[in-house]
């Protein structure tokens, strides 16, 4: 069986390739777990950190720095990988439903557009500072913080390679 199509679907370059799903997710009553950031390296930190927000909910996004956006926030040395590459391991694995790139500096607008049930950002955030609180506590939703792996960070990895 040929795998590539069906994680390639899963990848959404503008949030209006992905509102067709995110419609059909919500007709039905599917909890709509949304996250983001760089993932610029993928490491056990982001794994258990996108398990635990998938188990939030029925639905995983992953809101996806490109990588103009990326240079903008981490300097020009980054990304490592380029974002085809980091959409493909993200939306490879079995908890990830849906990656959708955005390529502001941050995802508030995507956050609009998708309306999630629940918003998910690491544990170095306060809820109330998460972009995007607002807009989902004014629909009833959740906004959670999620205890980062000790020892693993995309930086701390390249600092190891060098």
């Amino acid at each position: 069986m040929d795998f590539l199509p069906y994680i390639e679907k899963k990848i959404a370059h503008t949030p209006e390739e992905a509102s067709k799903t995110i419609s059909m997710w919500r007709y039905r009553n599917d909890k709509i777990v949304f996250t983001n950031g760089c993932f610029d390296i993928l490491h056990k930190g982001h794994i258990e950190y996108l398990a635990k927000a998938a188990s939030l909910g029925t639905k995983l996004i992953i809101g996806l720095n490109t990588d103009s956006s990326v240079k903008r926030l981490k300097g020009d040395s980054r990304p490592v990988n380029d974002e085809n590459a980091r959409a493909l391991a993200l939306a490879s694995l079995i908890f990830v439903d849906q990656v959708i790139f955005f390529d502001t500096d941050t995802p508030y607008d995507l956050i609009k557009t998708v309306q999630p049930d629940v918003l998910v950002k690491g544990g170095d955030y306060r809820p109330e500072d998460i972009v995007g609180y607002d807009i989902v506590k004014a629909k009833g939703g959740e906004v959670v913080t999620i205890d980062f792996v000790e020892g693993y960070s995309t930086t701390s990895l390249i600092e190891k390679m060098k």
